[in-house]
């Protein structure tokens, strides 16, 4: 590739784009309270926030795995009418304030909610629970999943399917030990994404299942709380998420924009 040598303009500009996003993160580095780190991170509260948080973000990429594979292939090999409205319909709270997000799911599923009334009648209460925790996460996460793996199945050379159906492999057959194994990267790369983002949710999860220590407060929500009582531990654990979106996103960065 021939290098070329940029304008002054664009390279001063760049480099104040790059403080603009490496500034503040130089800022919490700096106000990290290193020698009381590990003690701030073995709290109490910090440990139950840690383990909601695994425990929900994997719940979330779980299901989003469940309801999304199928889903993808339905966008990237089934054409029908009004697949574009849908489509963007389900990959909307990508860009949707997670807090209308909350809110939505709220009034679909409380108790007062569109089908949350049906839900309670027959003992299914998803509102400032864990499992209504997972759902948050699982609304603003499983569109990353999604495209992910549509992004696979429309870059997929389908002549292997093809081959396999000639021998006389079924549909089912085909799938299982074609399909899937052609896009396990993209399914890979889809599931790490998406439990990044669970693992990341705030809005979504604060307006539709609270802030419960121990049931739903998740570490973003243990940061907020720990920032006005315990500055360090916010601090602390706000490095621990900082740390795993930035390997997410170097290790994932290239399938991440073939995706979109």
């Amino acid at each position: 590739m021939r290098s070329e040598r940029p304008p002054v303009l664009f390279v001063v500009l760049a480099a104040v784009g790059v403080a603009f996003f490496v500034l503040p993160l130089i800022g919490l580095l700096s106000r990290a309270p290193w020698e009381t780190a590990l003690g701030d991170l073995f709290s109490p509260e910090a440990l139950t926030a840690l383990r909601l948080s695994f425990v929900v973000s994997i719940a979330a990429t779980a299901l989003a795995v469940l309801l999304g594979i199928p889903l993808a292939w339905v966008y990237a090999r089934v054409p029908f009418r009004g697949r574009d409205v849908v489509r963007a319909l389900t990959t909307l709270p990508m860009i949707l304030p997670p807090v209308v997000g909350g809110v939505a799911l709220l009034f679909a599923f409380g108790r007062r909610g569109l089908f949350g009334q049906a839900l309670d009648a027959i003992g299914i209460h998803l509102p400032f629970t864990t499992a209504g925790a997972v759902l948050a996460a699982t609304f603003v996460a499983m569109p990353f999943f999604v495209l992910t793996v549509e992004a696979g199945l429309r870059s997929m050379d389908r002549r292997y399917e093809d081959a396999a159906r000639t021998l006389g492999a079924g549909r089912w057959l085909v799938f299982r030990r074609v399909t899937l194994p052609l896009i396990g990267p993209s399914i890979f790369a889809g599931a790490v994404l998406c439990w990044a983002r669970a693992l990341g949710e705030f809005g979504a999860t604060i307006t539709f299942a609270g802030n419960l220590p121990g049931t739903t407060q998740t570490l973003p929500l243990a940061v907020y709380i720990a920032l006005e009582t315990r500055p360090e531990v916010a601090i602390m654990l706000s490095l621990v998420l900082l740390a795993v979106s930035l390997v997410i996103l170097i290790a994932m960065r290239d399938r991440f924009l073939r995706a979109f």
